[in-house]
């Protein structure tokens, strides 16, 4: 029997876009050049993307390469961020913008993402929402808590500003809390909860009553001093088939962490690290 490359024929297996790679290739030139159909830009193609004005969808790929890499919190870039925030009129490019500022900015810039709460722009609005669990600074938690309880806003924008209050132990904040436990959907309802948890240590459900009876009978000295450590949430999916073929280059999911300019002395951490790195409620 003749072995299949020398009769001809050839086996072929199509990856992203077309590749084709021949069973009678050897396998190390088969995997360099599937290798390289995922090679990223380099840093300076990122950069040079981002500042391209005439194409909108390449600047927000840029800002996203960028706002993504561990070089993204350099100076000249946070400058980028901070000014397409403030003037880019693309929604998109904007939103990009706001997550990679929220990724690598500091406190300073969390009032410049809460004035975007009231954009046009559901992304943008989203993006602001979000942003601003990893940016601590108490001067935005008003912006956010008239996020969630205007009615008229989308609820998962609703959801993100529940989430970013769990790290403000206040009193208007608490209320505000309280309140959003009688919003229609439930997802409101147990974003409220969850940061209601962590700036009390009490845990009522939803049940608003309970809350607010909790709240009453308890001297205002001592309504946060069981508080836990707020850290943000961060996504995380199922491994398909594309990141295994990959393997060279391994998913990296992040994790949950402290809020920029959050102090967290003598706070307890509301999350667990088990021995295979994932991350769990909980508290030490």
């Amino acid at each position: 029997m003749r072995h299949p490359c020398q009769s001809g024929s050839r086996l072929t297996m199509v990856i992203i876009g077309g590749l084709t790679l021949s069973a009678c290739d050897t396998i190390g030139s088969d995997f360099r050049s599937l290798k390289e159909t995922f090679v990223q830009p380099t840093p300076a193609e990122a950069a040079a993307w981002a500042v391209d004005t005439t194409d909108a969808e390449k600047q927000r790929h840029g800002v996203v390469l960028l706002g993504t890499a561990d070089f993204g919190g350099e100076k000249t870039y946070l400058e980028l961020y901070r000014l397409y925030v403030k003037e880019s009129n693309d929604p998109l490019v904007k939103s990009a913008s706001m997550e990679a500022l929220a990724r690598h900015g500091s406190a300073e810039d969390a009032p410049l993402l809460a004035n975007q709460l009231k954009d046009a722009s559901v992304q943008v609005r989203l993006a602001a929402a979000t942003g601003l669990q990893r940016l601590h600074n108490p001067a935005v938690a008003e912006a956010l808590y008239a996020t969630l309880l205007d009615d008229a806003e989308r609820s998962d924008i609703r959801v993100e500003a529940a989430v970013a209050l769990g790290q403000y132990p206040r009193d208007d904040v608490f209320q505000a809390l309280v309140t959003a436990l009688d919003a229609i959907e439930l997802a409101i309802n147990l974003a409220a909860m969850d940061s209601l948890r962590i700036l009390t240590g009490q845990d009522f459900s939803i049940d608003r009553v309970r809350w607010i009876g909790w709240y009453q009978a308890t001297p205002s000295s001592k309504r946060f001093e069981q508080e836990s450590i707020y850290l943000y949430p961060t996504y995380k999916r199922t491994l398909g088939f594309w990141d295994k073929v990959t393997f060279w280059d391994p998913v990296r999911f992040e994790r949950p962490g402290i809020p920029a300019g959050m102090a967290t002395a003598g706070l307890r951490s509301t999350y667990e690290i088990d021995q295979f790195g994932n991350v769990g409620r909980g508290t030490k």
